[in-house]
Parts: structure tokens; C-alpha cells; sequence
């Protein structure tokens, strides 16, 4: 009784490691029964890529015919290679388009802080010139009431002065109008200065 013949184990592309795919020369293609599947369609659309890879032999190696279920085996190692070669380009291509959503994001809030900032900044020194600007406008009034106080205190000053002279010209008036009756009559004052 003949035994079935057994698919060989396919090993994870993680776990492979080929040094050399060996062309298949004169095969004819295998009838696929089944859909192809999307790894399928991808190694047909990167084919020309692979067979630039895969076509390309030595002029000193010569070609052994291989048992089918070893060219079946080189298949699906070249098969596992193109899909692991598939997964790490997309898993390159969203981390790049990760970073650079992040440096976007990134960018997009340090420009907002920046704008916020000069905002603020602005605000600020407007903040400060109105301020300044009142104190201005303060130091002027003060400044002005001031000198209004300084030319009131020197009116008032002028007045007491010229009471001062006049009551000093009316005393010195009457000094000498008493004097002169004294000489005329000929008595003394009855207050005498303490030194005589």
C-alpha cells in the first residue's frame, strides 16, 4: 500500500535564512485549483523585482535537476521572503508616516505656543505702555498741582511779607511821631531800653 505523498513543513519566514535561490530552469508552471490570495498578487505585482533577484546565476553554475519537492520548498522560501519583504516595507513605511505625523503634531503646537506667546507678549507691553502712559499723565497733573501749590504758598508769603512792611513802616511811623513829641515836650518814654 502507497503512502500519500506529505506537503513539506513550511518554516516561518522569521526563522529562514537563504543564502542562494536557485533559478528554476524548464519548469512549467503548477495548475492553481484555488484564489490567489493577496500574497500571491503581490509577489506577481513585485515579480519583476524578485526576478531581477531570483533570474540572475553565475555562468559557472550549472543547474542539477532537483526533486519537484525541493523546487516547491525554494518556491516557498522565495514566497515567505517576498511576504516577510512586504510586511517590513509596510511596517517602514507607517513608522514613517508615524514620525512624521508626530514631528507635525509636534511642529503644529510649538506654533501655537509661539503664537500664544507673542500674544500674550503683546498684551503685555501694551499693558505696560498704558501704564506708563498714565503714569505720565499723573506725574504731569501732580506736577502741575505742584507748582500751583508753590504759587499759591508764594502769594500767600508775598501777602504776609507786605502785612510785615507795612506794619514795620507804620511802627517805625510811630516811633518817630513819639520820639518827636518827646523832643517837643521834653519827657522821657516811660519804657527805657534795659541797657541804660
Amino acid at each position: 500500500m502507497e503512502q500519500p505523498q506529505s506537503k513539506p513543513e513550511t518554516i516561518p519566514a522569521s526563522a529562514l535564512v537563504v543564502a542562494e535561490v536557485a533559478p528554476v530552469v524548464d519548469e512549467v508552471a503548477p495548475v492553481v485549483d484555488e484564489v490567489p490570495s493577496d500574497d500571491a498578487v503581490a509577489k506577481e505585482a513585485s515579480g519583476a523585482e524578485e526576478s531581477n533577484d531570483v533570474l540572475v546565476k553565475p555562468e559557472n553554475t550549472v543547474v542539477a535537476n532537483k526533486p519537484s519537492w525541493r523546487r516547491s520548498l525554494d518556491r516557498d522560501i522565495a514566497l515567505a521572503e517576498v511576504v516577510r519583504d512586504k510586511k517590513l516595507s509596510y511596517v517602514k513605511a507607517w513608522e514613517d508616516s508615524e514620525k512624521t505625523k508626530a514631528d507635525n503634531r509636534a511642529e503644529k503646537h510649538l506654533s501655537a505656543i509661539a503664537a500664544w506667546e507673542n500674544k500674550k507678549k503683546a498684551a503685555l507691553e501694551a499693558e505696560l505702555k498704558k501704564i506708563e502712559e498714565q503714569l505720565e499723565k499723573k506725574k504731569a497733573e501732580q506736577s502741575e498741582k505742584m507748582k500751583n501749590k508753590m504759587a499759591l504758598l508764594h502769594r500767600a508769603a508775598e501777602e504776609k511779607r507786605a502785612v510785615i512792611e507795612a506794619r514795620r513802616g507804620e511802627d517805625i511811623l510811630k516811633t518817630e511821631e513819639m520820639a518827636a513829641r518827646y523832643r517837643a515836650t521834653g519827657t522821657t518814654p516811660k519804657k527805657t531800653m534795659g541797657c541804660f
